[in-house]
């Protein structure tokens, strides 16, 4: 990947001096840690961005069902999760 971009921040003397040593001590260069992190901040990013789109699309199509009358009441979901954990039990303790 083509390096054509300066990146300039301010920070802390100690923070900068901190840093400096660790990526020293982890034989790194400060530069390529920075871009590292920044990577994964990206990714973080966009993982939470599509986990968002997913978590409402769902939502969006758990509230179709609902309108449409094809949900389940939170009674109907308890009573059979309740029943699993019962059977879940009874295997466990054979």
């Amino acid at each position: 990947m083509s390096k054509e971009a300066v990146f300039t921040m301010k920070l802390e003397a100690e923070l900068r001096a901190a840093f400096m040593a660790e990526a020293q001590a982890s034989h790194r260069p400060a530069s390529q840690i920075v871009r590292d992190m920044m990577r994964g901040f990206v990714q973080n990013q966009r993982e939470a961005r599509d986990y968002n789109e997913f978590l409402r699309d769902k939502v969006a199509t758990a509230r179709l069902s609902v309108q449409a009358g094809s949900g389940n009441t939170n009674e109907i979901v308890e009573a059979r999760f309740a029943a699993r954990r019962a059977e879940l039990t009874r295997e466990n303790e054979e």
